[in-house]
């Protein structure tokens, strides 16, 4: 990778590629782990933090959980490795900048009036005049906005911690005794939405990198499932054909497009569809998004049910390639988070052996130095249009409208389509007490679908463009047109 979006991108590639090189040398020890730092960040001039110490130890942190050890800056503690692994997001404590941020503030606006309504309506008598002006005492505030919604001014301003505030199932929490961000792991679903708006870059997700580097050189085959929002990852003018070589050069047998699954998935869904509103449901939702189904089951347990019983596009395309080989070794990769914790349901484990992410696959391509931009572009047409849609918002629902029509179902499929925390949980509160204006819900964790999850390498603006010029390549116009579909014909599509 030559270019980055942001610094954080860059330091992140950094380190994932210096811990896959020394997999690959085999001195991926607790000495040359404590080297990366020293590595990365050369002299003694800080460019981000306080100082160079800190960069340093944030680095260290990055380094540890990336190899698969619990991140800790403490370096006279013993090396404890990760081994639940349906834990994926992790608060790098070097990284937090414990953002002294309280959730409502007076501002500048207040004009210090007679009628004072945010002192009579605050329950905690937290509310006092200072030198003409509202003063809240945050010591003994509730947050309870009582305030600001009284203020005729609107002088009281909200303001809450980015990772906090994108929280969908508030999950991230604050330590009251140091300020410093935590993760509740029984109410995390592992989205990455905190990591991806937290601008010290001080929540991560646990890698992979260097089980996946060891894979690739073991004598077992390996194999890539790549999502379709992998196009534009590595510069506008790289293909999905150069990606794929590129795959190919650093050790896998082969890559299959995850959109193919996702022609089956649309088959099996459709059909599930059609059998539920037959018997009287009156929603279903979609499964291709483990975020989503997450969501719904820590924030709307009652709903479950009408999750669908499809798995997801990866669990589908990785069960064929074992139906292939068996022994193979199934890698995904995407920009998902979420994903690294599907793997491990109970009820589809051992489909994918590993998740990556975007992030963590450029970093694998550096560590054995192939760049995609200078392979060849070798033919890749696995999947349909409608298959590869389903990276963005949307793109399920047009596959699933594309199959009915092709098949001339008698059914009438009204979706609605959502993406990001706000419209999902609408959807879901509106399903729960009857009121959805529709019979199936497609829900994407991640605003405007997976082309904008939280592991990518360039911006959902960006990738828009590149996805649907990708898409149209396709030879195959509809899900039915996909040939491959036969390959699914024993392929077990239940979770």
């Amino acid at each position: 990778m030559k270019d980055f979006e942001t610094p954080l991108k860059k330091l992140k590639y950094l380190v994932l590629k210096e811990v896959s090189s020394l997999t690959r040398e085999n001195k991926l020890t607790e000495k040359e782990l404590k080297k990366i730092p020293y590595k990365i960040i050369c002299g003694d001039k800080e460019e981000y933090r306080c100082c160079v110490y800190k960069e340093r130890a944030v680095v260290y942190e990055r380094a540890l959980l990336a190899s698969g050890f619990v991140p800790t800056y403490n370096t006279t503690l013993d090396l404890k490795k990760i081994v639940d692994r349906e834990y994926i997001m992790y608060v790098l404590s070097a990284a937090c900048d414990k953002c002294p941020i309280y959730k409502y503030r007076v501002t500048e606006a207040c004009r210090g009036c007679i009628q004072h309504k945010c002192m009579e309506v605050c329950p905690a008598k937290a509310i006092s005049k200072v030198d003409g002006r509202a003063h809240i005492n945050q010591d003994i505030c509730k947050e309870c906005g009582m305030c600001k919604k009284v203020c005729p001014y609107n002088a009281i301003a909200e303001v809450m911690r980015p990772c906090k505030k994108s929280c969908p199932t508030g999950a991230l929490e604050i330590n009251s005794k140091n300020r410093m961000a935590m993760i509740e792991k029984e109410k995390c679903i592992n989205c990455g939405a905190c990591m991806a708006a937290c601008p010290f870059g001080a929540v991560s997700d646990r890698s992979y990198i260097s089980e996946v580097t060891k894979a690739l050189m073991g004598e077992n085959k390996v194999y890539a499932v790549v999502a379709p929002a992998i196009t534009g990852q590595f510069g506008c003018k790289v293909t999905v054909g150069q990606v794929k070589d590129a795959f190919k050069k650093i050790g896998f047998e082969d890559i299959l497009e995850a959109a193919c699954g996702a022609d089956a998935v649309t088959v099996n869904e459709s059909n599930e569809f059609v059998e539920r509103m037959k018997n009287g449901d009156k929603y279903m939702t979609n499964s291709c998004c483990p975020g989503f189904m997450g969501y719904i089951e820590k924030e709307f347990p009652g709903e479950v049910v009408k999750i669908s019983g499809t798995v997801s596009p990866m669990i589908a395309a990785a069960r064929a390639i074992k139906n292939q080989d068996k022994n193979a070794v199934v890698v995904f990769v995407g920009p998902c988070t979420a994903k690294k914790s599907e793997i491990t349901r109970e009820s589809i484990k051992g489909a994918v052996d590993y998740a990556m992410t975007f992030e963590e696959i450029a970093a694998l391509f550096g560590a054995f130095d192939v760049d995609p931009e200078n392979c060849e572009d070798v033919p890749i047409d696995d999947a349909s249009v409608y298959g590869r849609g389903f990276a963005q918002g949307g793109g399920l629902t047009a596959a699933i409208e594309n199959y009915i029509g092709e098949e001339k179902i008698d059914i009438q499929f009204d979706p609605v389509k959502v993406s990001g925390k706000d419209e999902i949980k609408k959807a879901m509160t509106s399903a729960k007490i009857g009121r959805l204006p529709g019979n199936f819900i497609e829900g994407m964790m991640c605003e405007g679908g997976c082309i904008g999850g939280p592991a990518t390498m360039i911006s959902s603006m960006k990738a828009r463009g590149q996805l649907i010029k990708f898409s149209k390549q396709s030879h195959k116009k509809s899900v039915l047109s996909n040939e491959k579909l036969e390959e699914f014909k024993d392929v077990d599509l239940e979770r």
